[in-house]
């Protein structure tokens, strides 16, 4: 493999990791609500869950869809099912004041932040789909190990960083006061997205 491809598909994951989705919503949310802190846990969760699925991709997981295609419909579901579950928990709860650190309320842990970040990202089957795709024409058989791991992890400190910045930018105190003026129109909005998410994600 040349440093041009691998650059290749850095450019093309970055690309794709931007655009937004059920992760940039939970995290923008995440962010308001609980601060950097936590939703950098759930960044890192993010990261997780894409190194999860450019490794499977690569060992054929794609390819595995494509002969087994009630796995790769059982997967869509679970994942659908997922976000339309935070959806009913987002929507019933949007009415319910922000509770706080000074409310006596400590926020979401680091590992349940992570955790959450992590099955967000694994329960979405069509991001292993996306890499076998990107991976098919970019990544030949024979490409050694090496390149292979440097790879993945290029994957997970995109993922990483992007919803890094994400949490550092709505995680302020200015974000943070506009979430708590809005949030119940915020809250249905964000669940009436996820529940979008989890429909394209099942339909799809």
């Amino acid at each position: 493999m040349h440093l041009a491809t691998f650059l290749s598909i850095v450019a093309i994951h970055i690309a794709a990791a931007m655009s937004p989705g059920p992760s940039f919503v939970v995290c923008l949310r995440v962010a308001a609500r609980d601060g950097f802190r936590t939703a950098a846990a759930l960044a890192l969760g993010f990261g997780a869950g894409a190194a999860l699925w450019a490794s499977a991709a690569m060992a054929g997981l794609a390819l595995l869809f494509e002969l087994v295609p009630a796995l790769y419909t059982a997967l869509k579901l679970v994942g659908a099912a997922f976000l339309i579950w935070i959806a009913i928990a987002m929507w019933r709860h949007a009415k319910e004041p922000l509770e706080t650190p000074e409310d006596g309320t400590a926020p979401m842990s680091f590992a349940r932040a992570f955790r959450f970040g992590f099955l967000t990202f694994a329960t979405n089957p069509k991001t292993a789909v996306f890499f076998g795709a990107v991976f098919v024409g970019l990544v030949p058989p024979e490409t050694p190990l090496a390149w292979r791991a440097a790879i993945v992890a290029a994957i997970f400190l995109n993922e990483t960083l992007w919803y890094l910045l994400v949490a550092r930018l709505f995680s302020t105190q200015r974000a943070r006061a506009g979430y708590v003026r809005m949030k119940s129109a915020v809250d249905r909005g964000f669940a009436g997205l996820l529940t979008l998410f989890g429909l394209k994600i099942a339909l799809g």
